[in-house]
């Protein structure tokens, strides 16, 4: 049990360089390379830029689209951006239902 770290050592963390092999190490096939945890302080900022309006949208798509950003904070906001992608679709069916229904109301009542 004590040999199971995590594949951290000495919770040391790789620096995180991005790779085309699928974020595995070449020269260990069997061990992944782990880049360093999102800290407090960039979610913080994250978050903070998340309440500013227009400028959300556009952080979202640098976050989730930047070479130079963490992995796990690239894939959070990839699928945010697939959530809200969600939603949208969404409120525009309930938008043409709730347009259509109230056109054929005032039909019906006129």
């Amino acid at each position: 049990m004590d040999n199971m770290n995590n594949g951290y050592t000495n919770g040391q963390y790789a620096q995180y360089q991005p790779q085309d092999n699928g974020g595995y190490n070449s020269q260990f096939t069997n061990s992944p390379v782990l880049e360093e945890p999102v800290s407090v302080g960039e979610w913080i900022v994250a978050m903070l830029l998340m309440i500013i309006p227009c400028i959300n949208i556009v952080m979202m798509f640098i976050f989730a689209f930047s070479k130079t950003e963490k992995k796990s904070k690239s894939n959070y906001f990839k699928a945010v951006l697939i959530w809200t992608l969600i939603v949208v679709v969404i409120e525009i069916i309930a938008g043409i239902i709730l347009a259509a229904t109230g056109a054929s109301l005032m039909d019906y009542l006129y």
